[in-house]
């Protein structure tokens, strides 16, 4: 078709057609869901159905800034490793919203060793809060447990389709898993959608102990951390700072005189 072959249509269909034959841009997609804004995740963070126990522990974890600096979106699937209480993974669930998902992942028990007298099960801490949750004031995203070895913590379910993945103060203890540790970052990794993010808080050791004092002082040291993500093919995107305390000498597992401990939080991305 030619332009003079136009002559004679109505302006609005020869537009129409004049678009196709050029190549006119597509209609742009859905755009990302908006980030949450400060009054936002203020609000989450004073949610009068949170515990005693969590607003003592926001004394030290400072979850306004950390909510901010992870930026977790209405409709993502998360997964919080590592997941013990729940803590982190009720946050993501407030945060997500109903329209997402998050699962806190736990070890589960080694049948060859008997458990002990009066222990709870694996994840307990998990389903509490699934539980606490249902009816919340502000519905928040279902929690799901997840019962994965450290080594392959992501459901099969979950491949490509997560969007975060959190591990908070734990990396250091995973020294007893040795070469596990790179098979834990691979599953990560490939369980990750083209642009996730991986977020790690830990307590910061000195430099040159990589984590020789994860036994001892429950330290690590960041560029030891940093080095064995990224070799797993993250890009490291940012560090936060609201953790930090410069003053802590990082030789004692509690600082002397009392003080905050110095922790750093790292985010990395699977590149898009």
């Amino acid at each position: 078709m030619t332009t003079s072959d136009l002559k004679g249509l109505r302006p609005a269909v020869a537009a129409a057609v004049l678009c196709v034959l050029a190549g006119c841009a597509a209609a742009p997609g859905p755009q990302a869901p908006t980030a949450l804004s400060a009054p936002q995740i203020a609000a989450i963070v004073a949610s009068a159905d949170r515990t005693p126990a969590d607003r003592e522990n926001d004394k030290r974890r400072k979850p306004e800034q950390f909510l901010h600096f992870i930026d977790p979106r209405p409709g993502m699937v998360a997964l919080d490793l590592v997941a013990g209480g729940g803590y982190t993974t009720e946050l993501l669930a407030r945060a997500i919203g109903p329209t997402g998902q998050v699962f806190g992942q736990a070890q589960p028990r080694d049948p060859s060793r008997p458990a002990a007298a009066g222990a709870r099960p694996p994840g307990a801490g998990v389903l509490d809060r699934a539980a606490r949750l249902v009816g919340a004031q502000v519905p928040a995203a279902p929690i799901h447990l997840a019962l994965q070895r450290l080594v392959d913590p992501v459901p099969p379910e979950l491949q490509g389709k997560l969007d975060l993945v959190t591990l908070m103060f734990n990396y250091h203890d995973l020294g007893f898993l040795g070469e596990g540790r790179a098979q834990m970052n691979r599953a990560v990794f490939s369980a990750l959608k083209p642009g996730g993010l991986y977020v790690i808080a830990d307590h910061a050791g000195r430099a040159g102990t990589g984590i020789s004092e994860s036994t001892t002082l429950h330290r690590i040291e960041e560029a030891f951390l940093r080095h064995e993500v990224e070799a797993a093919g993250f890009q490291w995107v940012e560090s936060g700072t609201f953790l930090r305390n410069p003053a802590d000498p990082r030789d004692k597992e509690t600082p002397d005189p009392p003080m905050p401990k110095d922790e750093f939080v790292l985010k990395f991305m699977k590149p898009r």
